[in-house]
């Protein structure tokens, strides 16, 4: 696991995916960043967190704890029915996992931002 900013590839591999879903805005990076970028003009609006992750396959339960730091910082997102605040994990190999914070759980989605099927959320 990887503190800090995402390096430059999986910062830049993530870009592609999040223009499928819509217009991009990248944030600055900075210790006050709370996303690395949002995809606008599509609903819900999706603040979105990128982090390198060396156990792509761990149980969820086990990546909440790893990457707590990243889901603190998209907590402070303001919550709304429109907004969607993502944490988006990437491997070495470029395999990538998505999941959406709720303000009960954390939901692995699909690359297209649907929650996928037969997966359950796990309680904060």
């Amino acid at each position: 696991m990887s503190r800090g900013p995402p390096s430059r590839r999986t910062l830049a591999d993530s870009i592609p995916i999040a223009r499928q879903r819509g217009t991009i805005q990248v944030a600055g990076c900075g210790p006050e960043s709370l996303y690395d970028f949002a995809i606008v003009f599509a609903l819900p609006v999706a603040f979105v967190r990128v982090s390198y992750c060396s156990r792509i396959h761990a149980p969820v339960a086990e990546l909440m704890v790893e990457f707590q730091d990243e889901l603190l910082q998209l907590r402070r997102v303001t919550r709304h029915d429109a907004i969607s605040r993502e944490l988006w994990l990437r491997s070495r190999h470029g395999t990538w996992r998505f999941f959406r914070l709720t303000s009960e759980s954390l939901v692995e989605l699909g690359q297209d931002g649907q929650p996928l099927s037969g997966k359950t959320a796990v309680a904060l």
